[in-house]
């Protein structure tokens, strides 16, 4: 398996364990609330957790902060910004923008995994004005115009 050093931060209220692989295979790592209180999340509500931890990404890359399936599935936790982006050159805390689509209110604990990590490498687009488009079967269908 590949690797790319990145170099991370604790911040003054960051503690407990840096981000881990929880399998040698994963490619997510998983990113811990850094908490003074327990946060309670009602139905619908939104709320900013705080990682504790900021990361100098290598040029060429960036991380992709997404939600862990297993509370997604079991208490209904999400991410508003799926997949959240952090830029290479972005130096301050990483913190997680997360949302209840669950039906009751949910608590997150100090330590919780909240949310996983995922280094992605990037390529930039170089746009090119032109005049027309090559055809393709499905052309200007837009959504659910390839069927269900």
């Amino acid at each position: 398996m590949d690797t790319k050093k990145v170099k991370v931060k604790k911040l003054s209220h960051f503690k407990g364990e840096l981000p881990a692989y929880q399998s040698p295979l994963a490619s997510g790592f998983d990113l811990r609330a850094q908490l003074e209180k327990p946060v309670t999340l009602e139905a619908g509500q939104r709320a900013l957790i705080p990682t504790g931890l900021c990361f100098e990404i290598p040029e060429g890359y960036e991380i992709q902060v997404r939600p862990r399936s297993g509370l997604a599935i079991k208490k209904g936790l999400s991410l508003v910004n799926t997949p959240g982006t952090i830029d290479a050159d972005y130096r301050g805390e990483v913190k997680v923008i997360v949302i209840n689509l669950g039906q009751e209110p949910m608590i997150i604990e100090d330590q919780e995994r909240i949310a996983q990590a995922v280094l992605c490498p990037i390529v930039q687009a170089d746009f090119e004005v032109v005049d027309e488009l090559s055809s393709t079967s499905r052309g200007a269908g837009g959504f659910g115009s390839t069927g269900v």
